[in-house]
């Protein structure tokens, strides 16, 4: 029979040692528990959340990360049966590697993306060797739990993973809505780093201290300062990194960046000899416009709309104001509705002074009513009926974007149509992604809609598309524009509808909310460029 009072797990070259610990040492290890699971979620959404700001594809980047995690987690948790006679020292020396390398994940990434293009080969190697840690974790702790107090193994298992689920849950909440608009996505991960090796730290001293030799305290506690000192000099370091491998990215210098909950907004200018400023603005780095000839996109995407009907209007996206702009060249629009996902993009529309030159300060306008939310969930929500209707929508290479280019999202934008009224659809280039440009326009006949494809040329995005688009009961669908534009003239309208053969119309599947085939071409055409 087995004596009870001897922890049935407990390695005979670490004899128990219960006796010598206080009462409450099994409540902080199991606290100890809880904040590792945090932190190491927190590492496994910072991985996601940079490939997604950084390549786009959020269900691709996070199909990589927890694939690759989940898979060295159980290696992890093998390779850490033979350190178990060793457990407190095996223990202390993975919490410091983890609160390094967890803690600096981000950094080191988005330093690989920016100098050295070699993001997701760096990306498996982290996420590999973050998982291998985290999986080693759990084993040792379960060793450290029985030394302190033995119980029967399922007892001790679902303390231990209840402890660790609730962290994890505490990892996840705080992520989005703490670090992630306090600190960023590099200090916040340096931030837990730091929390990750702190928790080492306290309970291989403060609770198993006495079992480690004077010589591995001494060499412990050494390593400890230098990973804690280390975070600390990447944490006060960590903005100038930021903004040099930022630059680094970026032909012009950058003159605003900002992170937000939703996107990465970065501002550059530069003098062109002989054209003045160039500005530009660039989200989650792809190019919104530039300064230099912004002016033949948002005639392009407005004019043609707005030869009908055109007393209400509605923008769906536009934050920087451009086409709010155009739209307010006309005296007879009684009101010009905008509706924006990040209010940090608004904000700025409406107070950055290169911005508001740009947009005429179009966006403080007494006709301008500016709504701060998803487009999506306002459609659903709002029951107006507009006269014209601009979807002026990033790219949709992303999860996110792609919802915004399915045939449920038109069908709830063609229900806020009113009689005769018209939308336009900004559709990407048919030069360089014919497949995408022709699945919108699909996409678009599936909700319901007549469509009239159209292209300009815009030398800083190259050949680019749109579709006009009315309902069956809406007159016939013409290009038309008034006079006095600088770009749009009756000859470049004419030249517009035409496509030559190799990029002429072409057949393709509808894309939906559960099938997005529009990022699927998207993200496969440019590529190839």
């Amino acid at each position: 029979m087995t004596d009870v009072s001897t922890p049935v797990d407990s390695p005979p070259s670490e004899p128990a040692a219960a006796a010598t610990r206080p009462r409450w040492a099994r409540t902080a290890l199991l606290a100890v528990v809880f904040i590792c699971a945090a932190c190491g979620l927190v590492y496994e959404l910072a991985l996601v959340t940079l490939g997604s700001y950084l390549i786009g594809n959020t269900a691709t980047q996070a199909s990589i990360v927890l694939a690759v995690m989940v898979f060295a987690m159980g290696i992890g948790s093998l390779a850490a049966k033979p350190l178990q006679r060793h457990a407190t020292m095996a223990f202390a020396l993975i919490e410091l590697l983890l609160a390094a390398i967890g803690g600096l994940s981000v950094l080191l990434l988005y330093g690989a993306f920016a100098y050295l293009e070699l993001y997701t080969p760096g990306l498996v190697v982290v996420a590999f060797v973050l998982g291998v840690l985290i999986g080693a974790e759990i084993p040792l702790l379960m060793v450290l739990l029985q030394r302190i107090r033995a119980q029967s193994p399922g007892s001790a298992v679902a303390d231990m993973f209840a402890a660790d689920y609730i962290g994890a849950l505490l990892g996840g909440l705080a992520f989005p809505f703490l670090l992630l608009p306090l600190l960023g996505q590099i200090r916040g991960a340096i931030a837990v780093g730091i929390v990750n090796a702190v928790a080492g730290v306290f309970l291989v001293f403060v609770l198993f201290g006495h079992e480690l030799r004077r010589r591995e305290q001494v060499g412990f506690g050494l390593g400890a300062i230098v990973v804690i000192s280390l975070l600390l000099g990447a944490f006060a370091y960590s903005t100038t990194f930021e903004t040099t491998a930022r630059q680094a990215l970026y032909r012009d210098p950058i003159v605003y960046s900002r992170q937000t909950p939703y996107q990465d907004i970065v501002i550059t200018q530069r003098t062109l000899p002989g054209l003045g400023p160039d500005t530009r603005l660039y989200l989650n780095g792809d190019l919104q416009f530039s300064s230099i000839d912004e002016y033949r996109y948002h005639e392009a995407l407005v004019h043609p709309v707005l030869a009908g009907p055109h007393r209400r209007v509605l923008i769906l996206g536009g934050g920087d104001g451009l086409a709010m702009r155009e739209v307010l060249r006309y005296n007879d629009v009684d009101s010009a509705t905008l509706v924006e996902l990040d209010p940090t993009m608004v904000q700025l529309a409406r107070t950055d002074h290169r911005l508001r030159a740009l947009n005429k300060n179009s966006m403080n306008d007494r006709r301008a009513r500016v709504i701060a939310a998803d487009a999506f969930a306002w459609l659903r929500n709002n029951g107006e009926q507009f006269d014209a209707i601009i979807v002026d929508m990033p790219d949709p290479d992303e999860t996110a974007t792609a919802k915004l280019y399915s045939a449920e999202f038109y069908t709830l934008v063609r229900a806020h149509l009113a009689p005769g009224a018209r939308m336009v659809v900004q559709s990407g280039s048919p030069y360089f992604a014919p497949k995408s440009y022709w699945c919108i326009d699909a996409t678009l006949q599936a909700a319901g809609l007549r469509t009239m494809p159209y292209h300009v040329d815009v030398p800083s995005f190259g050949d680019w598309g749109f579709f006009l688009a009315a309902t069956d009961s809406s007159p016939a669908l013409r290009l038309a524009a008034p006079p006095g534009l600088r770009f749009l003239s009756a000859t470049e309208l004419a030249s517009a509808a035409t496509f030559p053969l190799d990029r002429g119309y072409r057949s393709m599947p509808v894309s939906t909310l559960m099938n997005p085939r529009i990022l699927q071409y998207q993200q496969s055409e440019w590529a190839a460029y």
